[in-house]
Parts: C-alpha cells; sequence; structure tokens
C-alpha cells in the first residue's frame, strides 16, 4: 500500500502572504479605508494566512473599528483582486517541489488539503505551472465541510487514489494540527512560515525545517 503525503497550501507549500496582503489592502481601499497592511510586518504576514477575513478584522482593528459587516462587505472584493493578481509574489518554500517531485517518483500519491476556495487553489497551482504534481486538490469549497472537519483530510486521500491507513498531513498551523487529529494521522508541521515559529508547541508527530529533510522525516514516522 502506497504512502498518501497531503499538503497544505499557504503556509507549507508556498508562501502567499504577499498576493494575500495586495489583495486585502484593495479591499481596505475599496472600503474607502485608509489602513494599510505591511508584507513586511510578520503580524501581516502570519495573519495573511489565516485567510481574507482574519486580514481585514486586523486592518479595521488598527483602525479602532470593530465591525464583521465591513469585514463581509469587503471579503468579495478582496477575492476579486486576488483572483486578478494571484501569483506575483507567491513562491514554492525551497526544496518543496523537489520534494514533492520525490515522492511521485518513489510511488507516493500526493494531495492538497486546503482552506482557500478551490477555484483560486487550483488557479494558483496552474500559474505556477505545479497543479500536475498534485493527485488531488480539496479546497475550502469542494465540500460541505472544511479544515479541521476529518473529512476534508478524508477527502483528499481519497481522491489521490491514497488510504488513510498510510496517510500524512503536513501543514503550519493548529487547524492542521487538529484536522490530523480529527483524522487519526500522523501531522508533521513546518517552521519555517512566518506563522509558524510556535508550532512545537502543538506537540505534532514531527517538525519540519527544510524541504530537503522530508524524506527522513516521513521514513521516521513508520508509516
Amino acid at each position: 500500500m502506497k504512502r498518501t503525503v497531503i499538503f497544505d497550501l499557504d503556509g507549507t507549500l508556498c508562501d502567499t502572504s504577499g498576493d494575500l496582503l495586495a489583495a486585502a489592502n484593495a479591499a481596505l481601499a475599496h472600503l474607502g479605508q485608509v489602513e494599510r497592511l505591511d508584507a513586511d510586518r510578520v503580524e501581516d504576514r502570519a495573519t495573511a494566512l489565516r485567510g481574507g477575513r482574519a486580514m481585514l478584522r486586523l486592518a479595521l482593528g488598527r483602525a479602532g473599528i470593530e465591525d464583521e459587516a465591513l469585514v463581509d462587505a469587503g471579503y468579495q472584493p478582496l477575492l476579486d483582486a486576488y483572483g486578478q493578481a494571484i501569483s506575483r509574489h507567491t513562491t514554492f518554500y525551497p526544496g518543496a517541489l523537489d520534494a514533492v517531485a520525490a515522492l511521485r517518483a518513489q510511488g507516493d500519491a500526493v494531495g492538497i488539503a486546503t482552506n482557500k476556495p478551490e477555484g483560486l487553489a487550483e488557479q494558483l497551482m496552474a500559474d505556477l505551472g505545479a497543479r500536475h504534481l498534485f493527485d488531488s486538490l480539496v479546497g475550502a469549497d469542494t465540500l460541505p465541510v472544511r479544515k479541521p472537519h476529518p473529512d476534508h483530510m478524508v477527502a483528499a486521500v481519497d481522491r489521490a487514489g491514497g488510504d488513510m491507513a498510510r496517510a500524512v498531513l503536513i501543514g503550519d498551523t493548529d487547524t492542521d494540527r487538529k484536522t490530523a487529529t480529527a483524522a487519526r494521522v500522523p501531522c508533521v508541521l513546518v517552521t519555517f512560515g512566518p506563522g509558524a515559529h510556535d508550532v512545537s508547541s502543538l506537540s505534532p508527530e514531527a517538525l519540519l525545517h527544510h524541504y530537503d529533510d522530508l524524506d527522513a522525516v516521513l521514513a521516521a514516522l513508520d508509516l
């Protein structure tokens, strides 16, 4: 039975924070707000990986505004702006694509489980020329549920042609840790994303400091 390695996307495979923050700033301008988010600030980059609404709340909060209706009003303009410039600043983390290619070469199934809307995730992977490397892609709106619900992970594994008995989730946040626990699979958390400095406190089965180490980390899990 082959292994199935499922990756989170934002903050795990790719640093998408620059394009996400640019989209949030476009949405803030649409709302008539002067506060802007800054890709040079670690807090802003980490918040970007928690989603559109989190970014809008952060910026509005800095302006002293707590208004969920305003957050909702900015969300679709944010998605629209993001879809128009989704890969301008986004890059794969060092070694990520080589690691994925190596998994495939040794017969492992590989997929993506992300809380980014499926259409945007598909667009991003296509723009980056990497969609063909992944056997499955399950987004936030692919199913009626999203991470940390275990069915999100199960669907990513099933669609990759794998088996939950030899599956692992690689992510960067508490959401990924909770997803793996709910799905009863090992969790590997990366330590290099902007929001990943304290992931050891989440007690994952393993930590990944660089994609060059992925094969050894997975081997130690004895899947």
